[in-house]
């Protein structure tokens, strides 16, 4: 019984320990493999900093509005007699477009002036009279009354006809008709749009603290949806003197030539003013910052040699500190040098220390057109 007992766990003590011996042996197979195997190596896309000319834009947005633009309306109310324009008409200045009915007051105007003659010649009359004595002076400054209130009288029924006549304001195209003949118009009705459209404006507002970076005159950019492949150039024609205390924006009026009038009114826009350029800037594309919590860094890459004396590329993070941005590319203030070579593209997989290598890629160039959705 004994010797049974005692074969029982020396065979029990050599199965554990051959399987013991196993793992062991196993784990240092691992090891020798892993110790051995190659440092893998990630594909990046690179790129040598270089100095450049940095022209920075101050990016705003807005609405075109014309440079003079009004709904016109009539003063008096009255019936529409006639209609001297069309929808889309090109106007000039003082070109009738509605004449309201004025029969009664041009038949009173008419009246008014028959009376003229008689008075200025009984004013006429009693002036030499007066010489002679026969008058006093008195009745002299009657007839020079009758003839002052009959005179006014007759260039309140000529203003009162004017005004029943609608004249475009300035030089400009109409929009939609809104009247018809026959219509009777209430005072302050809306007739049509009109505008001048030979040069439109773009409001919009800046920070207070951009202020020190505009002036009048400035030129800038302007972006339309409905002209994508046009940029409109335009300059500030005036700034706002006073700061919005509750927001702490400033508005901002730029004028934009409309020769080719493809611009309207409402129209929303996207200006790009223009600032000093800068000399000698590090510029990356926007897509070798890698955008975190805790700041801005790229990979820096710097040559090594193994231990058998063959070069490698290591990729390692460096803070960065970034100006503004424009166009897909962004000004490094800190952190960079002329000639240090980073990644632009395949960080996502990338550590400290880890070993790439650079391969060539047009995956960052912009496409000729851009495929619809």
């Amino acid at each position: 019984m004994k010797k049974w007992i005692a074969s029982a766990i020396l065979l029990a003590i050599l199965v554990f320990g051959s399987v013991i011996g196993f793992n062991m042996f196993k784990a240092s197979k691992i090891k020798e493999f892993l110790a051995n195997r190659p440092i893998p190596e990630f594909p990046v896309t690179a790129q040598t900093v270089k100095l450049e000319d940095w022209t920075p834009h101050l990016r705003a947005i807005g609405f075109i509005e014309p440079i003079q633009g009004v709904n016109i309306s009539n003063e008096v109310s009255g019936k529409v007699v006639k209609i001297d324009f069309e929808s889309g008409q090109k106007l000039r200045a003082n070109d009738p477009l509605v004449y309201l009915d004025a029969e009664v007051e041009t038949a009173n105007l008419k009246a008014a002036q028959g009376r003229l003659s008689a008075v200025l010649s009984n004013y006429k009359r009693m002036n030499s009279l007066f010489t002679k004595g026969s008058v006093s002076q008195g009745q002299v400054d009657d007839a020079e009354a009758e003839l002052l209130a009959l005179q006014g009288q007759i260039e309140s029924y000529q203003a009162t006809i004017s005004r029943r006549i609608i004249r475009a304001p300035f030089d400009g195209i109409t929009g939609l008709r809104n009247v018809f003949i026959g219509d009777y118009l209430s005072a302050g009705t809306d007739i049509v749009r009109l505008e001048d459209v030979s040069k439109m404006r773009l409001r919009f507002i800046v920070p207070q603290n951009d202020l020190n970076k505009i002036h009048i005159g400035q030129a800038m950019n302007i972006f339309v949806d409905a002209e994508p492949d046009t940029t409109f150039t335009g300059s500030i024609s005036a700034i706002e003197p006073a700061v919005n205390y509750q927001s702490g924006v400033i508005q901002v009026q730029a004028d934009i030539p409309n020769t080719e009038q493809k611009l309207r009114s409402g129209m929303f826009a996207k200006a790009d003013i223009i600032l000093s350029t800068l000399p000698a800037q590090i510029i990356v594309p926007e897509t070798a910052v890698n955008y975190t919590l805790y700041g801005e860094t790229v990979y820096l890459l710097t040559e090594h040699l193994d231990d058998s004396g063959k070069s490698f590329l290591q990729a390692n993070q460096r803070i960065v500190k970034l100006g503004k941005s424009k166009d897909g590319a962004v000004r490094i203030l800190e952190g960079l040098a002329e000639g240090d070579v980073i990644v632009t593209s395949g960080q996502v997989r990338l550590s400290n220390g880890a070993h790439v290598t650079v391969i060539e890629s047009d995956i960052l160039n912009k496409p000729a057109e851009i495929p619809a959705l």
